[in-house]
């Protein structure tokens, strides 16, 4: 029973990140229709913390193509190679622990058939407190000019990013991709 309460308590806090609330700040005071063409900062994605089971040659990939397809979408368009940038971007991939508490009443104890005495029992209740991770992606612009942060936009990555296969990876992390950045330039 407290088994799967855990479960549905888990459950529960992985729907609640499956709503990808998007954060977003930017500089109301730039002129975001001068911004043509952007560039990578360096590094292009950080991850914190440097755990070897998130960082991957993989996953920088697929979030410098779905970063790449989202700007250009936005009529942002990659620098020349040796010409200067408006912007610079920087991904991170944040990974932090959360805690989380439920609580359990079990109106019957003390009685394997359910209840004690002929009036049953008031019962008890236990909370049982449990902790998961939570995967943050944040997009970073920047002005080339001056190093400013000008926009920024984050999301809680969904379960979906722990799926199995290399699409089901990239579908989670386009999506998310998508969501932060469905609002550049800010209006």
């Amino acid at each position: 029973m407290i088994r799967r309460l855990l479960v549905i308590a888990f459950t529960l806090a992985l729907t609640a990140c499956e709503t990808n609330t998007v954060n977003r700040d930017y500089d109301p005071g730039r002129d975001y229709a001068a911004y043509r063409n952007w560039t990578w900062a360096q590094p292009a994605v950080s991850y914190k913390p440097e755990d070897p089971r998130l960082k991957s040659d993989l996953t920088d990939q697929r979030i410098k193509d779905a970063v790449s397809g989202q700007l250009d979408q936005r009529g942002l368009r990659p620098a020349t190679v040796n010409g200067p940038a408006d912007l610079q971007v920087r991904a991170y991939l944040i990974t932090d622990e959360r805690h989380g508490q439920t609580m359990r009443t079990d109106p019957y104890w003390g009685s394997p058939w359910g209840y004690w005495g002929p009036w049953g029992s008031g019962g008890y209740t236990q909370t049982q407190t449990f902790t998961y991770q939570v995967t943050t992606l944040q997009i970073d612009l920047l002005d080339r000019r001056d190093g400013k942060l000008v926009w920024r936009g984050s999301t809680e990555l969904s379960s979906d990013q722990t799926a199995d296969t290399p699409a089901q990876r990239t579908t989670a992390i386009n999506t998310a991709i998508s969501k932060i950045l469905a609002q550049y330039p800010p209006r």
